[in-house]
């Protein structure tokens, strides 16, 4: 018999049904953004560092108007199963498709802003609703 760690062996049918069975709902949302990102070919969010200029994916999680010094901005904060980003669009009110539960591709640069990372004025592309 080896003695190498279980993690080394291989993982088979039985051990990738049980791991799902066993995972809850929010840790296989997360493994299936984090899945996405590497297909898409972006940047993982926990891997982005500031002043990088990235293209991101991943689902809206929230979207709310909040003026930035007394300008209107919509705010969303984009999730890919590694970690959050906030996205700002500037001077808009709403933006057609831009909703919570939404896939998009955003692309920029990074700032840090109390400690969040944000996309400010993003070129995105909003994913097809079928494949959500």
């Amino acid at each position: 018999m080896s003695s190498a760690p279980r993690s080394d062996k291989p993982v088979g049918r039985f051990r990738r049904m049980f791991d799902r069975l066993s995972s809850s709902q929010e840790d296989l949302e997360s493994e299936e953004l984090r899945e996405d990102t590497d297909t898409a070919g972006c940047t993982r969010i926990c891997d982005c560092q500031d002043r990088q200029v990235v293209s991101v994916t991943g689902t809206l999680r929230t979207v709310t108007l909040r003026p930035r010094a007394g300008v209107p901005a919509l705010e969303a904060e984009l999730f890919d199963g590694s970690a959050a980003l906030d996205v700002v669009w500037l001077g808009r009110r709403s933006i057609v498709g831009i909703e919570p539960g939404r896939k998009l591709i955003a692309s920029g640069r990074i700032s840090m802003s109390h400690g969040r990372r944000v996309l400010f004025n993003p070129k995105y592309e909003l994913r097809p609703l079928g494949r959500e």
